[in-house]
């Protein structure tokens, strides 16, 4: 299954602290388009102990794309927990002193929030919970947080894969429909081209005026060089389908196809710009334009594509 760089998972655990109060590690995970991958965590003091393992994670799972972990901890407690059991008041006090030295060294600092003291180490009465809990913790909600992402990541990859099969089946019918009209286009391409040879040799041309002796040879071999230069574009429809061909199988196998299928688009860019500069009809010309449009469509699709 091919995926999307685009997603975002989420999952929470529950810690007892003790005391009636309770810590929420949630974790978030979203991703967006990159080159390479580029992982970014952000976790509080408790949880950076999972930071390397969750790396660790992320490089097996993901291949590219910007992906951001954020980790917080919220506290809670329980209605019947009574305000002088959570607080360590000999904690409290001594941060209290720590303030009021710093106050009078530095009177402009400001006095602490609420929502700083207490998240301040040993203010709250909390059971001492290891760092191996903590990162075990943390990491459990990590995982199903990216299991979650990538569920959402291949979602909107299934989405892609359509869109970009409905334009592959776009081209192949402009293609098809062009191929039976290619002798046709060379057939009143020389006619065209015998007309104007005919005027060369006879010494007029369409417009009644004289043309030089000396100038025939030369644009003679001009006519001709152009001729089969413009005229011949087999073998780009065939190597159209080729690439077509390739994406279609890429699509199918999946996995992290985003490079492939973004060096395909140029292949199949280049082949419908010289389909461009060989037309030498209306036909030709509106097909290249319709091809070169569906390709720009599947190229902006691809970008998104792990």
């Amino acid at each position: 299954m091919i995926e999307s760089m685009t997603g975002f998972g989420s999952a929470s655990r529950q810690l007892d602290l003790g005391g009636g109060v309770y810590a929420t590690v949630a974790v978030e995970c979203r991703s967006v388009n990159s080159r390479f991958l580029d992982l970014n965590i952000r976790s509080p003091e408790e949880c950076r102990s999972a930071e390397m393992s969750l790396r660790e994670l992320v490089t097996k799972q993901l291949g590219r794309g910007k992906v951001e972990f954020r980790i917080n901890v919220h506290r809670e407690t329980e209605a019947s927990t009574q305000s002088t059991d959570l607080l360590n008041l000999d904690s409290l006090k001594s941060l209290k002193a720590l303030e009021a030295a710093v106050l009078k060294e530095m009177p402009n600092a400001g006095n602490m929030r609420m929502g700083e003291i207490l998240r301040w180490p040993g203010v709250i009465n909390e059971k001492n919970v290891d760092d191996e809990l903590w990162r075990k913790l943390t990491l459990d909600a990590a995982t199903e947080a990216l299991t979650a992402l990538k569920t959402s990541r291949q979602g909107e990859g299934k989405a892609l894969l359509e869109i970009l099969m409905e334009r592959v089946n776009g081209i192949r019918a402009i293609v098809e429909q062009l191929k039976p009209l290619i002798p046709q286009i060379i057939a009143a391409h020389q006619a065209k081209l015998t007309e104007r040879l005919t005027e060369i040799l006879t010494g007029i041309d369409a417009q009644g005026q004289a043309v030089a002796k000396n100038d025939v040879s030369e644009r003679i071999k001009q006519e001709v060089v152009l001729y089969g230069v413009r005229i011949d574009v087999a073998e780009e429809l065939e190597r159209l389908k080729t690439h077509l061909d390739a994406v279609e199988a890429a699509l199918k196998k999946g996995g992290p196809v985003g490079k492939r299928l973004d060096f395909l688009m140029q292949e199949l860019n280049r082949e419908a710009n010289t389909l461009g500069s060989k037309s030498v009809s209306q036909e030709s010309s509106n097909a290249s334009i319709e091809v070169k449009l569906l390709i720009e469509q599947m190229r902006e699709q691809v970008q998104n594509l792990e």
